[in-house]
């Protein structure tokens, strides 16, 4: 069903304090931006926020960013966020391909993938957020620890993206095709769309990689 846009999204996505604006300028700064040295994670497509607003308070030493490209749905976050005080948590308005211009190199100790839009049509693969050309992206701004997780409900995006690392030279930590049956579950925080496949019995794919040059 397509989003009902909301007329007013956009400005009051603008004003919210958790959203930086201008993000260009905060590259190779987002330390000094969050006023420590501790790791960044973030998550691409953040949705409705509950899974930010909830490890934000679980992990207050890791700075969260959820980078989402919809007004409507980042206000939706952002509402959701004003649930919580905590100090670790920003948003970016901006499309995905864009990372490379507001994350410096090394910037970012981890990207999370949770059930990403699998753009099942063959011709659209490219628009997939596990095509090589995101994971290549994704390799300048992380850390050389950093890592890529993933979880999904869609196993021809899971096949995919198997494929994908292993083309771009990421190396398999963590797998698992029933994630919430897996050891790797035990600290799993749920987002909306998890718990509604999960509610219907579906199996949720998981897995954490890193690229072969980090080590």
């Amino acid at each position: 069903m397509r989003l009902r846009r909301k007329p007013y999204a956009k400005e009051m996505v603008q004003k919210h304090p958790r959203v930086v604006l201008e993000p260009e300028r905060v590259k190779g700064f987002w330390k000094e931006l969050f006023g420590n040295d501790r790791p960044i994670h973030v998550e691409l497509g953040t949705g409705k926020g509950r899974f930010l607003s909830t490890v934000c308070r679980m992990h207050p030493r890791i700075n969260w960013i959820g980078v989402e490209r919809i007004e409507d749905v980042l206000l939706q976050a952002c509402r959701k966020s004003d649930e919580t005080d905590c100090d670790n948590l920003r948003f970016l308005w901006m499309d995905i391909q864009h990372l490379n211009e507001v994350f410096a190199e090394g910037e970012v100790e981890k990207i999370l993938l949770h059930f990403s839009d699998p753009w099942p049509k063959k011709r659209h693969a490219k628009r997939r957020l596990t095509h090589h050309r995101f994971l290549n992206l994704y390799r300048k701004i992380l850390t050389p620890s950093g890592t890529l997780q993933l979880k999904t409900d869609n196993e021809s995006l899971f096949a995919f993206t198997l494929e994908e690392l292993e083309h771009c030279g990421f190396r398999l930590l963590e797998f698992s095709r029933d994630f919430h049956r897996s050891p790797y579950a035990r600290e799993n925080v749920q987002t909306e769309y998890e718990e509604k496949f999960s509610e219907r019995g579906l199996p949720i794919y998981y897995l954490l990689a890193r690229p072969s040059s980090a080590y």
